[in-house]
C-alpha cells in the first residue's frame, strides 16, 4: 500500500472541512492545522472541487466547505480525486493484467487484494473519522496488533 503526500493532504483538508462543517474555512486554516504547503494545498482544493466535494465562496466570510454531508464521503472517494484508481498494476487495473506461466494467476491476488482495501477506504467516510467511530469490521482490523507492524519488523523478530 502506498499512499502519495498529496491522497494523505487531501484526506486531511476534507477531514477538516468535515470537522467544521456546515461552516467554511480558508485554505490557510486548513493548511496551518494539518501542517500542509499552502500553495500545494490550494491546488489540492481545486482538484476536489472540480471533483463537486468542496464548493468555495470568495469574499471575507469565504472559504471552503464540504459540497455533500461528510457521512456521505468516503476516504476512497476522496482519494480517488488525487490518484484515480486505488489499486493499479504497472499503470492498469488489476482486471486487466495477465500473466504467462507460474504467475497465471497473480492477477487474482491483485484483484482480491484491491477488494479488501476498496472494502476499508469505501466503508470509512469523513464522518466516521471526525468522530473517532470507525466501523466495526474496520475497528477490528486496526485492533489487531500485527496491523501495526511492518513485514520488515516480522523479519527481524523471526
Amino acid at each position: 500500500m502506498r499512499i502519495t503526500a498529496r491522497v494523505d493532504y487531501a484526506v486531511r483538508a476534507a477531514l477538516e472541512l468535515a470537522a467544521a462543517a456546515p461552516g467554511s474555512l480558508t485554505c490557510d486554516r486548513i493548511a496551518t492545522a494539518q501542517d500542509i504547503p499552502s500553495r500545494f494545498l490550494q491546488g489540492i482544493l481545486g482538484d476536489l472541487q472540480h471533483a463537486r466535494l468542496v464548493t468555495s465562496q470568495r469574499g471575507r466570510e469565504g472559504g471552503y466547505r464540504l459540497a455533500l454531508p461528510a457521512s456521505e464521503i468516503s476516504i476512497a472517494r476522496v482519494m480517488r480525486v488525487e490518484q484515480g484508481f486505488l489499486a493499479e498494476v504497472h499503470g492498469q487495473r488489476p482486471e486487466d493484467v495477465s500473466y504467462p506461466g507460474a504467475a497465471a494467476e497473480l492477477a487474482s491476488v491483485w484483484v482480491a487484494a484491491r477488494a479488501a482495501y476498496r472494502r476499508v477506504l469505501e466503508e470509512v467516510t469523513l464522518a466516521d473519522v471526525v468522530a473517532g467511530r470507525l466501523p466495526d469490521p474496520v475497528a477490528e482490523l486496526a485492533a489487531v496488533e500485527s496491523a501495526w507492524r511492518s513485514f520488515s519488523d516480522d523479519r527481524v523478530a523471526d
